[in-house]
């Protein structure tokens, strides 16, 4: 029997197709896992992979994208797919050639009718007897993705080149796997991973697989949890907070670490008392999710957790230019020195250029570059020269962040053969030259990144490339976090059904004025127990309470820009 897994990055699909695995093996089945702990069986299939993941290839066409994807399949089937199948063992796969028809032409945009001859061909008329479509909301697949880097250690890691065209395309990606599980009910299996515990997920998908393998056929097509009760009343601003920790209670029961995630920046007593919960199970991720508050009871838990996650806290520092802050910077430098220094940036202060001399001392070259967005000066330069001499070209341009004068562009300029991504990284929330061309000539390789880079913009280009962008990815939202602008509102009202937690995220610090909270109400009531939803309309309404108001009515600009409009 040939089992297919499929769904979106972050659905789970590798976690389960795994232990599919080891449960038929326990129970007398001799299976063969053609990517047996998330690595691909065929080496030639790995090194194809490795060149469909880089992102420096920017050039790379979606037709390219296609048939090199199409090879690493043809591959892996032609040396673990069917041999195994032939020696009579029940044969997995985390992916096959649906992956390719969903991100091709659901995703990339190219002609499923053009797609599927290619897919035959690379086929040789082996198609799966049964594809499990482990479905998950995008949302909440990105949150598990963000979780799973932290955990393993590797949030330095860049996009992809599926994560350059922005979360736009596993919405994309995601709606393609549904519409071919339509279209073949007797083949695809359908199992939810949003809120059920993964035990619980295995033995249902365990179930299923046994009785196709005994000849007893799946009732239906797609496997769901109960439905949770939902109250009777829909949410609101007033309840948004009673919302979001009953649904946070229901996430500890099953993804505890999820949960302590989530609660990460969020302000006031409610979130701290959760955090103070979380603080002898996931110290790091509970120091981590300290950033961006400088309230008393966040720094008394930096202090509890400094000597046991010291890089965590010292990254929670990031954007904090008090002198609490400084003085928490120079007692973590022996434990954490890396995040101490990448988190000067904009500092110009002696205390700030003390530490990266003692950084220059220990020969942190590198990270002294990253703590050095925003800071001009003789003595800046001289360390980004030192940098160009060392080849060290990404940390150099991360260096010029913030950075809107002549002789920055000029050094852009310098940089942009070795690493242009790098260099549109720079470029965030400034309108120069070379910000302005690398926009336009990545607009369409780079989506994500270039509607980043808008971040705080209000210039004409600025709107024009939002607009273009907000129908397929969530980071046209992104970039307008704060922006109290009739553009921005009227962005939010047109685009809240299709990116509805991106919308809520992008009100914070704003004042919950009434236009403000007839779209919170308006999105909870749609989403009543969509956690990303949840969680961020809590956050927007957390962040307001505990943020003094410049005035308590709405702002002339919210009035102006909806006063139009129908929420």
């Amino acid at each position: 029997m040939f089992i297919d897994f499929e769904g979106i990055d972050g659905s789970g699909k590798t976690t389960l197709s795994n232990l599919l695995a080891a449960r038929l093996k326990r129970l007398g089945y001799r299976v063969a896992h053609a990517r047996e702990g998330g690595e691909l069986q065929a080496p030639a299939a790995r090194r194809i992979r490795e060149l469909t993941r880089d992102s420096r290839l920017l050039e790379l066409s979606p037709r390219t994208e296609f048939f090199l994807n199409l090879a690493r399949d043809a591959q892996q089937l032609d040396e673990v797919v069917a041999p195994a199948l032939r020696r009579g063992e029940v044969c997995i796969t985390d992916r096959y050639l649906y992956s390719q028809l969903a991100l091709s032409g659901g995703g990339r945009g190219l002609p499923m009718s053009e797609l599927m001859p290619a897919c035959e061909l690379a086929s040789q008329g082996l198609w799966p007897d049964l594809v499990v479509l482990v479905d998950v909301d995008p949302d909440l697949a990105r949150w598990r993705k963000r979780l799973g880097k932290l955990q393993s250690g590797r949030t330095q890691d860049g996009d992809s080149r599926k994560g350059l065209a922005g979360a736009g395309l596993a919405v994309r990606v995601r709606e393609s796997f549904l519409e071919l599980a339509r279209k073949d009910p007797q083949r695809w299996l359908i199992l939810e991973n949003n809120d059920v515990p993964l035990r619980v997920l295995e033995q249902r998908l365990v179930d299923a697989v046994v009785a196709r393998l005994e000849g007893r056929e799946v009732p239906v097509q797609r496997i769901v949890p109960a439905p949770a009760a939902l109250p009777a009343e829909p949410a609101t601003v007033d309840t948004a907070e009673e919302r979001f920790f009953r649904a946070l209670d229901s996430v500890e029961v099953r993804e505890p670490a999820l949960a302590a995630w989530m609660v990460g920046g969020l302000p006031g007593l409610p979130a701290h008392q959760r955090r103070l919960v979380y603080t002898e199970r996931f110290p790091a991720l509970t120091a981590r999710g300290l950033g961006g508050l400088d309230d008393e009871a966040a720094w008394t838990l930096r202090d509890v957790l400094a000597a046991v996650a010291p890089a965590e806290v010292a990254t929670s520092l990031g954007g904090l230019a008090s002198a609490r802050a400084m003085m928490l910077r120079e007692r973590l430098y022996a434990q954490a020195p890396v995040e101490v220094l990448s988190g000067l940036k904009g500092d110009s202060s002696p205390q700030a250029w003390a530490l990266r001399e003692r950084g220059m001392r220990d020969g942190k070259l590198a990270e002294v570059l990253c703590g050095l967005a925003g800071v001009d000066g003789d003595e800046a330069w001289l360390i980004r020269e030192a940098g160009m001499q060392r080849k060290l070209y990404v940390e150099v341009a991360r260096s010029l962040g913030g950075l809107s004068t002549e002789r920055a562009d000029a050094l852009r300029e310098v940089l942009l053969p070795h690493d242009r991504l790098a260099v549109l990284r720079s470029t965030t929330g400034l309108d120069t030259p070379v910000a302005r061309g690398l926009r336009e000539a990545l607009a369409g390789k780079a989506l994500k990144l270039v509607l980043r880079s808008l971040t705080g913009l209000t210039t004409e280009e600025a709107w024009a490339l939002r607009e273009k962008g907000a129908p397929r990815t969530k980071e046209a939202l992104d970039s307008v976090d704060g922006l109290d602008d009739p553009r921005a509102w009227k962005l939010r009202v047109e685009h809240a059904d299709r990116w509805p937690a991106t919308v809520l995220s992008s009100l914070k610090g704003l004042p919950l004025g009434p236009h403000a909270r007839a779209l919170i109400d308006r999105l909870l009531t749609a989403h009543p127990a969509r956690l990303p939803v949840l969680r961020n309309a809590y956050g927007v309404i957390a962040t307001a309470r505990h943020t003094p108001a410049p005035h308590a009515r709405a702002s002339r600009v919210e009035t102006e820009a909806l006063s139009q409009v129908e929420l």
